[in-house]
């Protein structure tokens, strides 16, 4: 049973859970009794709450009881079972149907009837209807809906709306105005992010592009204008056969690692691969164009070279003996020290690479990075001036050149490339740097020692200008006169280019001269100062 809003009780004929519907009756109505009449007076809206709504009611009808005969069109007549009334209280009683009583107003009641029901019910015929005709339509029952009761338990219990949808029974949950409008600004704040993300993705992406594609228009060129250089054009491929698919590791550099491979020719060669997230391609320009046009003893020579998209090679000679700095620093894992006589021919071949960079060419070129890690050595210890990426062409009227940035390595770098009031950047700087380069060679440490038991000895030009000032030679073991004589005027000399102010500091070629004279014609020079 169910009950309406006043409280009756109705009888429940059928449930369908798939419609959400529910078919009431009268329960004063029985099937196959014609006097059986319903109990409750049941208007269109008794069953229209929260939880339920009526379907199907196309009509409420007020049945009436009249003492007289009426003539209008509205009264429908009703034939009683048995030419009885539906009270049964005087068969003198006429019985009407007054369909459409929703709308009825109390000057539509006839004096002489009285309202015995008022019930919702489906269609009903306007002619010849019987009593039997309308209990077969009560019978029929009211179909409620309990869609709403679902919109509660299933959205609303959520916070949400409920829209109901009785042409194919169902309910949909919509989120709130404010929800939605919130949501709908979410959205809209998420949507410019990724947009935003998505455009500067673009940005860098097109940056990066245009940098490698501008960079490859220099590359382009340069290969144009410098297509008559000794080095040769190798592709990717002839790379991997030559190093066998970079078998034979050498070493590790910050730009890049260093392979050992071989020529069609027989001719052993040391590869280096760039890294061209670290590499410069100005930097790699730099050095096939300066070491494509040399072609001295002494500075190593460049044999080819690759670019081949983010594939970027230089291909020298093999040096069998490496770089100085694993028999300059000990701690570098080589146990065999050269002799001195050894380092000051050493000394000698890299001052004479210096002096040819500096004079030899058409174009002034300045290293920048003299060190002991970029001299090689081939079988015959013969040194060779390597790694020009820091290096700058100059013509050679130019007496000071123009650099953006300090470059080279600590410890090495000539101080003008910090402190611009001390003199104008030009070739001192390599002198500098082959003066650091000697004194690293004879001390056998670096330059700038953070380790050095006492302050005097941090920087190095210093600590050493204060023995030999003193009269003081380097602790050299059992070497002979002429070992002291090289490593003295090896000293003197590195002194002579330390000198703070570039002015102060010999040329390269005077640095030759003094380093292959002799040793009494030299003098001691001012203390260098850092």
């Amino acid at each position: 049973m169910i009950n309406s809003r006043n409280g009756d009780k109705y009888d429940v004929a059928d449930i369908n859970y798939d419609h959400s519907t529910i078919r009431v009756v009268d329960p004063g109505v029985k099937k196959g009794n014609c006097f059986s009449t319903p109990l409750y007076s049941l208007p269109y809206y008794i069953f229209d709450s929260y939880y339920y709504s009526v379907l199907g009611v196309s009509n409420t009808t007020v049945l009436m009881n009249c003492e007289q005969p009426i003539s209008d069109d509205n009264y429908i007549p009703i034939t009683p079972c048995n030419s009885s009334n539906v009270t049964s209280s005087s068969s003198q009683a006429h019985l009407y149907a007054l369909v459409g009583g929703k709308y009825m107003e109390v000057g539509d009641i006839k004096y002489s009837c009285t309202i015995l029901r008022t019930i919702a019910t489906r269609f009903l015929k306007h002619d010849n209807l019987s009593m039997s005709d309308l209990q077969e339509v009560l019978l029929l029952g009211l179909d409620l809906s309990f869609l709403s009761f679902r919109c509660k338990s299933e959205c609303e219990v959520k916070g949400l709306n409920c829209d109901v949808n009785y042409s194919n029974h169902t309910v949909q949950c919509t989120k709130p105005g404010a929800v939605l409008i919130f949501q709908l600004m979410v959205m809209i704040i998420i949507g410019r992010a990724v947009i935003g993300i998505l455009c500067l993705f673009a940005y860098l992406i097109y940056k990066f592009r245009r940098r490698h594609l501008s960079l490859d228009d220099d590359i382009e060129e340069f290969l144009h204008n410098y297509q008559n250089l000794r080095p040769i054009k190798y592709t990717y491929s002839d790379i991997k056969k030559m190093t066998y698919n970079f078998k034979h590791k050498l070493g590790q550099g910050g730009f890049g690692s260093v392979y050992k491979g071989k020529l069609r020719s027989g001719r052993i060669v040391a590869v280096k691969m760039l890294v061209m997230s670290k590499a410069n391609g100005q930097d790699f320009i730099n050095e096939v164009a300066t070491i494509g046009r040399i072609h001295h003893v002494n500075v190593v020579r460049l044999v080819g070279f690759c670019i081949q998209r983010s594939k970027w090679a230089l291909i020298y000679d093999y040096m069998p003996n490496g770089s100085l700095d694993k028999f300059v620093f000990l701690d570098q894992g080589n146990n065999i020290p050269l002799s001195w006589e050894r380092l000051y021919k050493i000394a000698l071949g890299v001052g004479r690479g210096i002096e040819y960079l500096h004079q030899g060419c058409d174009m002034q070129i300045l290293h920048f990075d003299i060190k002991p890690h970029n001299i090689l050595l081939d079988e015959d210890f013969t040194p060779k001036v390597s790694d020009f990426g820091l290096a700058k062409l100059y013509s050679t009227d130019e007496s000071i050149v123009s650099v953006t940035a300090a470059r080279g390595t600590l410890g090495y770098i000539a101080p003008e490339l910090f402190y611009k009031n001390i003199g104008g950047v030009s070739f001192k700087a390599d002198v500098y740097s082959f003066g650091m380069l000697l004194l690293a060679m004879v001390g056998k440490r670096k330059n700038v020692n953070a380790f050095a038991r006492h302050s005097s000895q941090i920087y190095f030009p210093s600590w050493i200008y204060d023995r030999y000032d003193q009269g003081e030679d380097m602790e050299m073991g059992d070497a002979t006169e002429d070992e002291k004589k090289y490593v003295r005027k090896m000293v003197i000399v590195a002194l002579w280019c330390v000198q703070m102010k570039p002015m102060d500091r010999p040329s390269m070629s005077k640095t030759l001269e003094m380093l292959e004279g002799d040793i009494e014609l030299l003098k001691m020079p001012p203390k260098p100062t850092l």
